[in-house]
């Protein structure tokens, strides 16, 4: 269980670092609370997102990594990244991605904060 916190906190953070160095990223909300909660509900659809969707599409896209030497996980997390969007979209929530570039921008960052965080966030592997 506490490793699955630390991933939430750890997406959390990463996505806030996106919304901050994007603007074509937005978190809007009336304060600075709401916009925390915010960023935790969309760290867990986007860990569920990332947990359920991401693999399927992995398997269905594995030519496409072989023939662009992995290149194509760009494409992936930038999708992966406009699904969550969709979600928080479907589910009211005030977090968006415009557009695909934006999106890929953001998943690059994501995933580099995130697995920065990684490295420096306790680990439950006992």
């Amino acid at each position: 269980m506490k490793n699955f916190v630390v991933k939430t906190i750890a997406n959390a953070g990463a996505l806030a670092v996106a919304v901050w160095m994007l603007d074509k990223i937005t978190l809007t909300g009336s304060g600075t609370g709401k916009k925390a909660a915010t960023l935790i509900v969309v760290a867990l659809l986007f860990g569920l997102v990332n947990f359920v969707v991401k693999p399927i599409v992995k398997v269905l896209t594995f030519p496409l990594f072989i023939l662009t030497l992995g290149l194509i996980t760009l494409v992936v997390n930038a999708v992966m990244l406009l699904l969550t969007s969709w979600l928080a979209d479907t589910l009211d929530l005030s977090f968006h991605v415009e557009g695909f570039w934006t999106a890929v921008l953001g998943g690059l960052i994501i995933s580099i904060v995130s697995w920065a965080l990684h490295m420096v966030l306790p680990d439950d592997k006992d």
